[in-house]
């Protein structure tokens, strides 16, 4: 089986990134205080550094037991990562509707 680690770390830094412009351009546009978007934004930061953390760990670490749990880390922190940029999807879906 092929590990996911290397996947993970790609797709978690890049919307590390994209949470991170989220924030910011909220912030320069004064709307953060109106919703919880800069929330959500900020906790999928958290989560999605933490998964690169993890994910970066899994494929340093020499011992096959160790790169499976935190493979498994980070694949659930990217997950629930995910969830919080959606829940920021339905925020800006439901101001724009």
């Amino acid at each position: 089986m092929e590990r996911k680690s290397s996947h993970i770390l790609n797709a978690s830094s890049n919307l590390l990134g994209f949470s991170l412009v989220i924030i910011t351009s909220l912030k320069i546009s004064k709307i953060s205080q109106s919703t919880h978007l800069d929330e959500f934004a900020g906790i999928a930061c958290l989560f999605f550094a933490f998964s690169c953390f993890f994910s970066f760990l899994a494929i340093r670490t020499k011992k096959e037991k160790q790169e499976n749990k935190f493979e498994n880390i980070a694949d659930y922190l990217f997950l629930i990562a995910l969830f919080c940029i959606v829940l920021a999807v339905i925020i800006v879906t439901m101001k724009v509707i």
